[in-house]
């Protein structure tokens, strides 16, 4: 647990590269209690490479990080992570209530604890979401909207302090989208946990994020949404010309669309 006053997550210098390939470099982030930092960048810039140095499964390059007062890794049960959207098996045998109860005791060995306590929490869980009428049925018949609101109440469950959240709109329509992102605001503003949240387009979240970390080729900025994502800031970055219009309130980014598809797929 980080001590009051202290950021949940903080980083220093950090930098993440494999061989010669830099994706980040030297990058000063703080991430504090009810903070909403939205991770932004091209294909392959590292994002969900971020997410893992926080989970403590990828070591840093160089520089140091610390989560909830520690050495990354250490304070896992305290931390709630959310997913990229990717479809269960159909005829995978658990329902999506026992998907929920893992957030709690999935990290133990042997059967799973059945108290009421446990029961109520992953109930709460549930209804806070808004998947009460079909978390008993199975996870791999539910729609893929269905599914990511019990990937949330997992993640949740267990009132973590910290909320990881990788890609978690993919595949999801407009109002599934709106649905979602608000789902994870409402734990941040209840609860006091700070969100980072990896995503390609910062428009189904804008509204909610205090500050923006856009990564590109090693490079870094960081800051409030409109100084962070802006047509200087992102020419910068990206090393040419960038156009950033508001059109009907979204924000669309013109003369990056080519740069991003020279990086590898493999990471996002």
């Amino acid at each position: 647990m980080a001590a009051s006053g202290a950021p949940l997550v903080r980083m220093r210098a950090a930098t993440m590269a494999f061989g010669s390939r830099v994706l980040w470099d030297h990058v000063d982030l703080d991430v504090g209690p009810s903070d909403f930092v939205a991770v932004l960048g091209p294909n392959g810039a590292g994002k969900s490479t971020l997410l893992d140095v926080l989970l403590g499964l990828t070591r840093l390059s160089s520089g140091s990080v610390e989560v909830l007062g520690a050495p990354a890794g250490r304070r896992a049960r305290q931390i709630g992570y959310i997913p990229q959207q990717k479809g269960f098996a159909r005829d995978l045998p658990i329902r999506g209530v026992d998907l929920v109860r893992l957030g709690l005791d999935g990290h133990r060995v042997g059967v799973p604890i059945r108290s009421a306590r446990v029961r109520a929490s992953v109930d709460a869980a549930i209804a806070a979401v808004g998947a009460t009428a079909y978390a008993d049925r199975a996870i791999g018949m539910l729609s893929g909207g269905e599914q990511q609101r019990l990937r949330v109440a997992q993640a949740v469950v267990g009132a973590p302090e910290l909320l990881l959240c990788d890609e978690p709109l993919l595949s999801l329509d407009l109002a599934q989208q709106q649905a979602v992102t608000a789902l994870i605001d409402a734990q941040r503003r209840e609860r006091g946990c700070g969100v980072v949240f990896v995503t390609h387009d910062i428009n189904p979240i804008l509204e909610y994020v205090d500050r923006v970390l856009y990564i590109v080729d090693g490079r870094w900025a960081i800051g409030p949404p409109d100084e962070v994502t802006h047509s200087a800031q992102l020419s910068r970055l990206y090393g040419t010309s960038v156009e950033v219009m508001n059109i009907g309130g979204r924000l669309v980014v013109v003369g990056a669309h080519s740069h991003e598809h020279e990086h590898h797929q493999e990471d996002s």
